[in-house]
C-alpha cells in the first residue's frame, strides 16, 4: 500500500522516546536528508536539483530539536511549530495554529500536512494533520515498546490505536525502522527517513536511505 509521507512517535521498551519521519514518493524519489545537530532537511540528490522547479514542496526542514522537544513534519510547517513551542506555547496550540495557518498543500493531490511532536521522558506524543476536509490534533498515549503513526494518504486520520511494536537503540536504527521495520516494511516507495531519538540531555538525529 502506498501512503505517501509518514510521521510517527515512539517509545522504546527502555522508555526512550523518538519522533520519526519518512519520505515515500512515486514522483520525486531522488531525495536525501541533510542532518545537522538540531535539524534535518530533505533536499534533492546531486543531479536532481532542478526538480525543485517542478514542485516547491519537495525540499524542506523535516525535523527540529528545540530544548526537550522534537518536531517532525512533511513540510514547511516544521519551523513554525518548533518556534512556537520554543516560545512557550503548548504543543497542542503550536500544532493547531501552524497547521491551520499553512493549510494542506494545494497541489494536484491536496496533500495533507502532517506532524508529530514528542518530549523527552514523555509517556505520550502528539500527532497533527490538516486535510482538505478538516484538521486534527491529538495527544496519543505510548506504552513502552509502541509507536503510533500517521500518513498523508490512506491513513491520514489520527487513530491512537494504530500502533506498531517499536524498540530501537539509536536514531540511526529508528530511521531504518520506519523505512523497512515492522508495519512500515509493507508501505511502498520509501526514499529516506529521519529519526530524533532521546539521549541524555536531549535528542540525537540520524537518517537512513533506501539506496
Amino acid at each position: 500500500m502506498y501512503v505517501g509521507r509518514i510521521v510517527a512517535v515512539g517509545r522504546t521498551k527502555g522508555g526512550r522516546v523518538a519522533g520519526l519521519y519518512r519520505v515515500s514518493s512515486r514522483s520525486f524519489p531522488n531525495r536525501k536528508a541533510i542532518v545537522e545537530k538540531t535539524k534535518a532537511i530533505v533536499v534533492p540528490k546531486e543531479g536532481s536539483e532542478g526538480t525543485v522547479l517542478e514542485n516547491a514542496f519537495i525540499t524542506y526542514d523535516c525535523a527540529r530539536i528545540v530544548g526537550k522537544t522534537a518536531v517532525v513534519t512533511n513540510g514547511s510547517h516544521t519551523n513554525p511549530i518548533a518556534e512556537k513551542i520554543a516560545s512557550g506555547m503548548p504543543i497542542r496550540d503550536a500544532l493547531a495554529l501552524s497547521l491551520l495557518a499553512l493549510d494542506y498543500e494545494h497541489d494536484s493531490l491536496d496533500t495533507p500536512r502532517i506532524a508529530a511532536v514528542i518530549e523527552r521522558g514523555a509517556e505520550s506524543g502528539w500527532l497533527g494533520v490538516v486535510r482538505k476536509d478538516g484538521i486534527e490534533v491529538r495527544e496519543v498515549p505510548l506504552g513502552k515498546g509502541e509507536a503510533c503513526y500517521l500518513a498523508t494518504y490512506e491513513i491520514s486520520t489520527i487513530d491512537p490505536n494504530r500502533k506498531d511494536k517499536f524498540d530501537v537503540p539509536s536514531a540511526k536504527a529508528g530511521a531504518k525502522h520506519i523505512i523497512n521495520g515492522g508495519v512500515f516494511a509493507d508501505l511502498e516507495k520509501p526514499v529516506v527517513a529521519v529519526c530524533a531519538f532521546e539521549k541524555k540531555g536531549g535528542f540525537e538525529l540520524a537518517d537512513a536511505m533506501t539506496a
